[in-house]
């Protein structure tokens, strides 16, 4: 039983940044990965980033590795998304996600409810 609340989305202009973060709280799992996916309307869910819980393991998607940065703070119990250089092809609901670490992604357990960010041209 693990709820998982993400922050930080809103509009921004092409070029600039957003710093996303997501809570967990009720029973959560140490050693559980955390990651990022994303979702535009009419597309599947697609995956972003994930983190280990060392933070010692990072996978980036190739369409956003070199802008975006993923973190943890397992004392917070929180994982952030820092994204630069957003471009408008990253609008979408930013969900966050954890579970046990994949190879090439996080194999989900529980999902956030997301946060919409906009990148205006």
């Amino acid at each position: 039983q693990v709820q998982l609340v993400e922050s930080g989305g809103g509009l921004v202009q092409a070029g600039g940044s957003l710093r996303l973060a997501c809570t967990a709280s009720g029973r959560t799992i140490s050693g559980y990965a955390m990651g990022w996916f994303r979702q535009t309307p009419g597309k599947e869910r697609e995956f972003v980033a994930q983190i280990s819980w060392t933070g010692t393991r990072i996978i980036y998607a190739e369409s956003v590795r070199g802008r975006f940065t993923v973190s943890r703070d397992n004392a917070k119990n929180t994982v952030y998304l820092q994204m630069n250089s957003l471009k408008p092809e990253d609008t979408a609901v930013y969900y966050c996600a954890s579970g046990p670490i994949g190879v090439t992604q996080i194999r989900v357990n529980y999902w956030g409810q997301g946060t919409q960010v906009t990148v205006s041209s």
